[in-house]
């Protein structure tokens, strides 16, 4: 399943010349997981209601070219790989109207409890729903 989450780019999002400032890709790319998660019935307050959050562990970003003000970005988000212990998202940020491409990036999460001690095992709850999205390749 690729799940696509599209933003505008505003002033806020840019530097002194005009072009985006490449922290503003990461906190695109953090939206883009929480409306995955969304999509497939993951409610992220739920889970932190229940003891349950997901942080980043790794990110691998390459920048390819700029953003600028008022463009409009496809964030498509994919879950490539799933284990008992981390799940790999593979992401892309597009123009969405010329197809350019920004930036890619594969990011690790990990289930850990509201004081951060980590999971062995990703709650089954979780895990199966996150399945359920590389069982329905598009």
């Amino acid at each position: 399943m690729i799940h696509e989450y599209k933003q505008r780019v505003y002033y806020a999002d840019t530097d002194s010349y005009g072009v985006v400032w490449h922290g503003s890709y990461l906190r695109w790319m953090e939206a883009a997981r929480c409306e995955f998660c969304r999509a497939i019935g993951v409610d992220l307050v739920e889970l932190a209601k229940n003891d349950v959050s997901i942080p980043v562990t790794n990110i691998n970003i390459k920048y390819k070219s700029s953003a600028k003000t008022d463009d409009l970005i496809s964030v498509q988000t994919e879950l490539i790989k799933l284990t008992p212990l981390y799940a790999r998202f593979s992401q892309t940020i597009k123009n969405a109207e010329t197809g350019v491409a920004y930036t890619s990036a594969e990011v690790d999460v990990v289930t850990v409890n509201n004081e951060g001690k980590l999971y062995r095992r990703m709650p089954e709850y979780l895990f199966d729903k996150l399945k359920g999205t590389l069982e329905c390749k598009d």
